[in-house]
């Protein structure tokens, strides 16, 4: 393994053999440090390579030491850029499954709503929901089963992915 800086030197020269030998060296702590701030792989592995496309443009003029110091910073900046637009993007999610759902609530019987939201908003059991709409349980279950049907039918009608 080279020191850092042998590796500072090849990217004056422009070498993209600095690349290699950065990551070589300082790779697994990267992806390590950027895994557990994004908690994926994937993304811990773009984020990772735009820091050396970062690096690649920075270095010259600039002469970082210390190197990992230096490489580490701008990972870490970059993951939390990912890591903050990817909770941004599911609460937008969250927000537009929600309303889709409240919409599909809408399209079912007054009684058909007490069933499907006492079930999963409130996890009553099939006897609980009998006994509070006047039903038995095989009628619950066989009722969930149309109601989760006809909620799929709408999810795709919507364009969401099942």
């Amino acid at each position: 393994m080279i020191d850092d800086e042998k590796i500072i030197e090849l990217f004056f020269k422009r070498d993209q053999q600095a690349i290699r030998e950065l990551d070589i060296k300082y790779g697994k702590i990267c992806h390590n440090l950027s895994y557990n701030i994004v908690n994926s792989r994937q993304d811990a592995e773009e984020c990772v390579n735009d820091a050396y496309l970062g690096a690649w443009n920075a270095i010259p003029p600039v002469h970082p030491n210390p190197l990992l110091s230096y490489i580490v910073k701008i990972v870490r900046n970059i993951s939390l850029k990912i890591y903050w637009r990817k909770t941004v993007e599911d609460e937008i999610e969250a927000r537009e499954l929600a309303r889709i759902i409240e919409a599909f609530l809408d399209t079912l019987t007054e009684k058909q709503r007490i069933i499907f939201m006492r079930r999963y908003a409130y996890a009553d059991t099939y006897a609980d929901i009998a006994k509070r709409v006047g039903i038995s349980e095989k009628n619950v279950s066989v009722r969930l089963t149309l109601i989760r049907q006809k909620m799929k039918q709408y999810l795709i009608e919507q364009e969401v992915f099942v």
